[in-house]
């Protein structure tokens, strides 16, 4: 068994506080229908405000990797693995970004939006996106069934990839025995 190269802690950080903001919006979009509708709007001002905050951190989160190159993945792992780790991350990426913006867009799309001004965690004032909010109320009410759609799609391909990168971590762990899972864990 090799030794980890470790990501450093910024990286480390910014990982799990945006896969622990994703596991709770998905927490609260699917509980949404089983709440009492006093319930709804709040938990869906919190998906919106926890969304926004992944597109923050997912912004400083590239722009960190652009300065800083991740450590190199184990040379004891296959070529097609490496390959394959390369793509699905930029998949990832792709994904921590187009989610929040198709969300951001489905809201700015919505009829209410006027009437119902967001707030980020019910405090910081969160713009609509102008063009679309100001488009014709037919336009309008089309784009924003279409920018649901694309973001329930979104979120599905995002649940496989999510379940593809933990099982490939725990398959490096426990079946490669490399100490994958030390490369973005907390601590020493």
């Amino acid at each position: 068994m090799s030794l980890p190269q470790r990501y450093n802690r910024l990286a480390i950080a910014l990982h799990w506080l945006v896969a622990i903001l994703i596991g709770a919006n998905l927490i609260l979009i699917w509980s949404v229908n089983s709440v009492p509708d006093s319930y709804v709007r709040p938990m869906i001002n919190t998906h919106k405000s926890i969304g926004i905050t992944v597109l923050g951190l997912a912004v400083l989160r590239l722009l960190w990797r652009l300065g800083h190159a991740p450590p190199p993945l184990p040379t004891i792992y296959q070529l097609w693995e490496r390959r394959l780790s390369h793509w699905a991350h930029i998949g990832l990426y792709v994904l921590i970004f187009a989610m929040p913006l198709s969300g951001w867009m489905h809201d700015s799309a919505w009829k209410a939006a006027a009437t119902h001004p967001m707030y980020l965690f019910g405090t910081v004032p969160w713009p609509r996106i102008g063009w679309i909010e100001n488009l014709d109320p037919v336009t309008k009410e089309s784009l924003h069934g279409a920018f649901g759609r694309a973001h329930s799609l979104l979120a599905k391909v995002l649940y496989v990839f999510v379940v593809a990168h933990i099982l490939g971590a725990l398959k490096h762990q426990f079946i490669d025995r490399e100490q994958e899972l030390q490369r973005m864990l907390p601590g020493k």
